[in-house]
């Protein structure tokens, strides 16, 4: 266990408290330290706070981090396909129909479990035991590139580029309907569905801001094969702003999209992921080919047209 006890600097005058810790104690990740003082780890002037208090200077900080729990998950051997890795990160094709990490209905046979076999303890662990290593994630059946972290360091320094939309994240997917523009851009904050929460919406009243642009690779006769860039990363993003212009997702029944057959969920695919290399700073680009299952299902479009 790690406590700390400081009194707020000149710059923590109005500052939020979730905020001001992000900054001082850089090790810790803004989300963690918000799940911190959510659970009564962080008093002021001897007292819990939430995590909009507004700091004064010379407030007295008092701060406990709990020691790390031990872990039940299982390591796995699920052969992944690791396309990248050093020291501090790798980057791994997701295969269709794996979870990312453990949850509900889904203890093993995740990355997680994979993960785990193939780096042992060498996983960042600012994400808790369920999530080692995770600093984002993709869709059970979204397939594609993420970055995985091996250590604090690289973790913060990942999540701080997808936070200030520094990292390139192109996918590939398979809309329905027609484009009279090849390009475009869909700008609405997503939230939960307030009617279903299983589900997202675009909500402006509670949402968070979300951006993805657009281009139309090929257009066929009554779908088209288009690139989505991400601007943000919220929960089913692409899926939710596509269907909100009319063309939801081949395969995505849950926002709208028809039904594939012998397929399961939205063809979606990550292609490329780039990124600055947490401690060279080198850029760094990574591009998979789509799955098997999604080339077929192209190639029969494209013998339409």
């Amino acid at each position: 266990m790690n406590q700390y006890c400081f009194l707020a600097d000149q710059n923590a005058e109005n500052e939020r408290i979730d905020k001001y810790l992000t900054d001082y104690l850089k090790k810790y990740s803004r989300s963690f330290l918000q799940k911190l003082i959510k659970d009564s780890q962080v008093q002021v002037n001897g007292t819990v706070v939430k995590s909009n208090y507004r700091l004064h200077e010379e407030d007295r900080i008092e701060l406990t981090v709990p020691n790390p729990l031990e872990t039940d998950i299982l390591p796995e051997n699920l052969n992944l396909d690791i396309v990248y890795e050093d020291a501090d990160v790798l980057v791994v094709n997701k295969p269709k129909g794996m979870v990312v990490h453990p949850s509900a209905g889904h203890g093993s046979g995740t990355l997680v479990n994979g993960l785990m076999y193939h780096c042992k303890d060498q996983l960042s662990g600012i994400n808790g035991v369920l999530r080692p290593g995770i600093v984002h994630r993709i869709d059970m059946d979204t397939t594609g590139l993420l970055i995985v972290c091996k250590n604090d360091s690289a973790h913060n320094s990942i999540a701080l580029q997808l936070k200030e939309h520094t990292t390139t994240r192109r996918y590939h997917a398979l809309v329905k309907g027609t484009f009279k523009e090849s390009t475009g851009t869909v700008d609405a904050p997503i939230g939960r569905n307030p009617n279903n929460r299983l589900k997202m919406a675009i909500n402006f009243d509670h949402g968070k801001d979300a951006v993805t642009h657009f281009r139309v690779l090929e257009q066929f006769r009554d779908c088209a094969y288009v690139e989505c860039i991400l601007e943000t990363g919220r929960t089913h993003q692409i899926r939710v702003h596509m269907s909100s212009i009319g063309h939801p997702l081949l395969g995505d029944t849950v926002y709208g999209g028809p039904a594939v057959k012998n397929v399961q969920g939205q063809m979606l695919h990550a292609k490329i992921i780039g990124f600055m290399h947490p401690s060279t700073g080198e850029y760094m680009e990574f591009d998979s080919e789509l799955p098997l299952y999604f080339q077929e299902i192209l190639n029969k479009y494209r013998r339409t047209v």
